[in-house]
């Protein structure tokens, strides 16, 4: 993503002239700020940031992407959220879509870095990436190794079986049986949420992407799958083996992630994501990607 340039006509950033700003940096004891920006030449708006503390400590993730102008992200696919668009050949997603205006608004370079669900944590606590940027639901063991931003969406999970099984299924209970077996993709929120939830049914944890956890589904080793109600209407929408129940049950928080101890980064992103909700942003990129994956 390359940096763009924005229009500060309307901007809250002072309305100063040169010649005014540099008289008041003299005044208050700025002369070698002052003669730093007379050398560089900077404009008004990046001398008078550079003059100002923000308060935000030399080893925030914030304070390195205001510095070198870029964010490192990891991601695992899950369609609509964060997925490669075959056809097009390029990343698409709802969050995908999130962490490209986050860019845009930071004005800065978005780099990414694909990982499984499995290791999605593990490389963020490395240091290998910044942030997962995926839809991360939270659960409690992951909570216990990562902070959360925001949340960005709250979902709720659906079920998905076989066609042929349309019909045999007509509440959330029905799937907490010895007789069913669910297959759910290894180290996703939803492997938490089945042993939780259908303690008297079997599983198949399967690594890889989320997408491949159904296809036991698909060749009827496996009962049902799990994943956000969303996704599966979406899964299946594009498959016409596999049959949404319509039966969707605990709603969670599902946002972003990134590490504990960096209170400058998660206090930033707590408020770029409220404002994601609260203006709408997320409700039409969500209804937007219905239009095109659902509804066609």
């Amino acid at each position: 993503m390359s940096q763009t340039t924005r229009d500060d006509t309307n901007s809250n950033q002072p309305k100063v002239g040169r010649r005014t700003f540099l008289k008041s940096a003299l005044g208050t004891g700025g002369i070698a700020a002052a003669a730093g920006v007379i050398t560089a030449n900077l404009s008004i708006k990046d001398a008078y940031g550079a003059l100002l503390e923000s308060g935000i400590r030399d080893n925030s993730v914030l304070a390195k992407i205001k510095k070198t102008g870029k964010l490192k992200l990891g991601y695992a696919q899950t369609k609509p959220n964060f997925y490669l668009d075959l056809k097009k050949n390029k990343l698409r997603g709802i969050f995908y879509d999130a962490t490209q205006f986050l860019g845009e608004q930071c004005e800065i370079e978005i780099e990414y870095e694909e990982v499984s669900w499995q290791n999605a944590t593990v490389g963020l606590r490395k240091g290998d990436y910044d942030m997962f940027a995926s839809s991360l639901t939270y659960t409690v063991p992951r909570a216990l190794v990562v902070d959360y931003a925001g949340p960005l969406h709250h979902k709720g999970f659906g079920i998905m079986v076989h066609k042929d099984n349309a019909g045999k299924f007509t509440k959330v209970e029905d799937f907490n049986s010895p007789d069913v077996t669910w297959s759910t993709n290894q180290g996703s929120a939803g492997e938490n949420q089945i042993k939780v939830n259908f303690p008297k049914a079997k599983v198949m944890s399967i690594p890889g992407t989320l997408a491949m956890s159904f296809e036991p589904v698909k060749t009827k080793k496996a009962t049902c799958a799990l994943d956000g109600d969303f996704d599966i209407e979406v899964f299946a929408a594009g498959n016409d083996w596999a049959h949404a129940t319509g039966i969707k049950f605990e709603t969670l928080p599902n946002t972003w992630a990134i590490r504990y101890g960096d209170p400058e980064w998660v206090a930033f992103l707590d408020m770029f994501c409220d404002r994601m909700q609260s203006t709408g942003w997320m409700k039409r990129r969500f209804a937007a990607y219905r239009e095109e994956l659902v509804n066609m």
